[in-house]
């Protein structure tokens, strides 16, 4: 039964076919012009925290690419907003649970701000300060704060349009959640410890209706946890997507001299924060009466009708009205960027996982491999030493790849009604793996617990995905230390599926944090 587990989960991996190369930062053209409503990436993960196995952790972030030097205004949230949190616990497509987060923004003072008094005596006018704070933040004081951020949680028990939602409160005065102002520089908050203790405060313990236990709930800026080699993928592929002579993720062969090596310095995130919104939640009231397998995906909605004031003020810059619009739609990584055809990216990132159907051909023809063989068709060649007029695999149509998918793989993370649909799906039932024992190639390294058996930090999507995109499930695959073949497609069909290819951006969970909410301190923006 193992065996024939471990088989059929890493065969999940074949659902990021077209997905290789960036996470969700930037990924359909509208989404561009609003990054305060941009998912970049969406982890689901059984808790492996001590003493919290009985727990699934959800990160949803957003704000791609921050500089931690951003300021003066850094990185809030959008007021207007709805950012929400979808559970299917039954498989037809369809949220059962939502978690929904919207934002409120206020300055000191009745929102006139901090004021002095400038000017000689006796003709001194007070005068507002264009800072968002003023002085030394710390754990104990946020006197010097200018403004601040505040949240409502709210949960919906069934579709998010038309169910009743239930207000969550906080045990603050108001009972809204606040959300630690980002971490501008070590001046005003001290050293990355000192952060870390402020933001600390502002993890809430939470009571969800209809949950005996109870849950936990941060919004905070974090250092964004994914690492690419950004820039020179998009650069046309401008490197040899091949593992070089570095040992990580080189696998038998030891890697081919030529290939990219990994280093730190490909990961073009390396000096990027992003805006986390973190949940730990009871596995037992998030299941329901299912089979103990969850899908789940992140959305940010606005709304419909947007009216600019020809004279803005603090919170007054806009009229808002009309129903809420869907603008961004993340479940599995890399989806929109390098699956869905540029013309329907607008279209899916406002879509739901139930009209999925629509953009099947996206997944049985996949075009992504057909033009990275376009582009490193040649250099690849050299590196290997070999003559293959072309690298794509040639299996069509693509029927493994809508098993993984879109419907799940049976007896392992597919929910108990198969309904067409990307989504990230989650086995809760299988053990968290301890951070230091796991594996960044999540089931590909024989590690139950990882992607794509829901996506935890440290699990190295791009090089999964990069390895089963050019054919890995038409070979052999180790399965329990033996080779397996899990008959899906033919080696023939994929000429170099047994090559190890990387963007050369290492990745692994001691990269993270091992507690809640895993992802770590964000860089500060002075000095850096």
């Amino acid at each position: 039964m193992k065996t024939t587990v471990s088989a059929l989960c890493l065969a999940i991996c074949a659902s990021l076919c077209g997905s290789a190369l960036a996470s969700s930062h930037r990924e359909a053209p509208n989404i561009t012009r609003l990054p305060t409503v941009d998912s970049t990436d969406f982890y689901v993960f059984n808790s492996y925290e001590p003493n919290r196995s009985d727990y699934v952790t959800v990160l949803a972030n957003y704000i791609p690419l921050q500089d931690p030097q951003g300021g003066p205004n850094y990185f809030a949230l959008d007021p207007a907003a709805v950012y929400n949190i979808h559970f299917d616990q039954d498989g037809d497509a369809i949220e059962d649970l939502t978690f929904q987060f919207r934002f409120s923004q206020s300055l000191v003072n009745s929102n006139k701000g901090v004021q002095l008094p400038i000017g000689p005596a006796g003709q001194q006018k007070m005068i507002g300060v264009p800072l968002k704070h003023v002085g030394g933040v710390s754990a104990g004081n946020k006197a010097a704060l200018n403004f601040e951020e505040r949240y409502e949680l709210s949960l919906v028990q069934g579709p998010s349009l038309t169910s009743p939602k239930t207000v969550i409160r906080s045990a603050e005065a108001d009972g809204l959640f606040v959300k630690p102002y980002d971490y501008v520089g070590q001046k005003t908050f001290g050293d990355a410890s000192q952060y870390q203790a402020y933001a600390n405060q502002y993890q809430y313990e939470i009571s969800i209706p209809n949950c005996p236990a109870k849950a936990r709930v941060f919004v905070g800026q974090r250092k964004d946890p994914f690492v690419v080699n950004l820039g020179e993928t998009f650069d046309l592929v401008n490197y040899v997507p091949v593992e070089g002579d570095s040992a990580p993720g080189a696998g038998d062969n030891g890697g081919f001299p030529g290939g990219i090596t990994q280093n730190a310095a490909n990961d073009d995130l390396r000096g990027k924060n992003i805006t986390t919104l973190a949940l730990e939640l009871p596995k037992a009231c998030v299941t329901g009466t299912g089979n103990g397998v969850i899908g789940a995906w992140t959305t940010a909605s606005l709304p419909q009708s947007r009216l600019l004031n020809p004279k803005p003020g603090f919170n007054n810059s806009e009229k808002n009205g009309g129903a809420s619009v869907q603008v961004s739609r993340l479940g599995q990584p890399l989806v929109n960027e390098l699956v869905i055809g540029i013309a329907d990216k607008d279209k899916f990132s406002g879509s739901a996982p139930k009209d999925d159907g629509q953009f099947a051909d996206y997944v049985t023809h996949p075009s992504l491999p057909a033009l990275l063989n376009i582009l490193f068709r040649d250099a690849v060649n050299t590196t290997l030493g070999a003559n293959i007029p072309d690298l794509a695999p040639s299996n069509f149509p693509r029927v493994d790849l809508v098993t993984a998918f879109l419907t799940g793989v049976p007896g392992v993370n597919q929910l108990a009604k198969v309904t067409p649909s990307e989504m990230v799906r989650l086995n809760t039932k299988i053990a968290a793996t301890p951070a230091a024992m796991q594996s960044a190639l999540g089931v590909a390294g024989n590690d139950l617990a990882g992607f794509p058996n829901g996506r935890r930090p440290g699990d190295d999507v791009v090089d999964i995905a990069l390895r089963v995109m050019m054919g890995a499930l038409c070979h052999d695959i180790p399965v329990n230390g033996q080779p397996t073949n899990l008959g899906v497609c033919k080696p023939a069909d994929a000429p170099v599926g047994n090559v190890p290819f990387t963007d050369g951006a290492p990745l692994d969970a001691s990269m993270m944090d091992s507690s809640f909410p895993y992802l770590r301190t964000p860089l500060a923006g002075s000095p850096n």
